[in-house]
């Protein structure tokens, strides 16, 4: 081996320990930090993409839908997507429990299923369902009351 190979050799090894330190981060936070919290690139590739549009509440159907397009129910509803034309997120908004069944987007053979519980500072409960095709979302509404749910544009 030649002493330029040598060199070179020394200098890729030196880069990839340098790139190591700062994947690894040390000399940073030991905590554990916030699981749902996005930085650096990840902030910089969702402004680049933007957030995903909201499915049109106009789209959206329910037998147990009122006058003023809320989704009253006791029990079970059975909420009708319309075909979005792309991925979409189903907003859903109560101020009370419910629990959401949806199939995932896509061509995955899996059903999401999530109890949404209102938030702490009195916002409410909200779900989010990603939505890339026309689709139907159960919803249930916990004990023997009754469950008022939105759909929202955000």
């Amino acid at each position: 081996m030649s002493g330029r190979q040598k060199t070179l050799l020394g200098l890729l090894a030196v880069l990839l320990v340098a790139l190591f330190v700062v994947a690894v981060g040390v000399g940073g936070d030991r905590d554990r930090g916030d699981p749902g919290a996005r930085h650096g690139l990840v902030d910089r590739l969702a402004a680049l993409g933007g957030e995903r549009a909201a499915v049109d509440p106009a789209t959206v159907d329910a037998d147990c839908a009122d006058e003023t397009g809320r989704l009253t129910f006791s029990g079970r509803c059975v909420v009708r997507v319309a075909d979005p034309g792309g991925l979409r997120t189903l907003v859903l908004r109560s101020a009370a429990r419910f629990t959401v069944v949806a199939p995932a987007p896509g061509d995955a053979d899996l059903t999401i299923r999530d109890e949404v519980e209102p938030a702490p500072d009195g916002t409410g409960a909200v779900a989010k369902v990603a939505v890339d095709q026309a689709t139907e979302v159960g919803l249930t509404c916990p004990g023997l009351g009754g469950c008022t749910v939105v759909v929202a544009t955000s």
